[in-house]
């Protein structure tokens, strides 16, 4: 019996909300809602899709940043003495 009386309830809800959006149909301003709300729903979505493809942006830049790092620390020289810049040659003296 409980169970025939919850059914009964959640039937007359049902009716009952079938009820109120045909209702909301006739309103005037009830278009443009619907309407907004279909645009709402829209640009979630498109803003769901650019934030997904930001994840893939911050991973390239990450990536790029470690290059950069790499690539400007100093080259160590792979001998264990300092180079020592070459002597200049003395100019060629010339004889007339």
């Amino acid at each position: 019996m409980a169970q025939d009386r919850g059914q009964d309830i959640i039937s007359r809800l049902a009716d009952r909300g079938e009820d109120v959006i045909g209702r909301l149909s006739d309103m005037p301003g009830a278009q443009r809602l619907a309407e907004s709300a279909v645009q709402l729903r829209e640009r979630a979505d498109e803003m769901q899709r650019r934030l997904r493809g930001l994840d893939a942006l911050e991973r390239r830049v990450d990536a790029l940043e470690r290059k950069v790092d790499e690539l400007s620390k100093p080259k160590r020289s792979t001998s264990s003495r300092a180079r020592k810049p070459a002597a200049k040659k003395p100019a060629a003296k010339k004889t007339s």
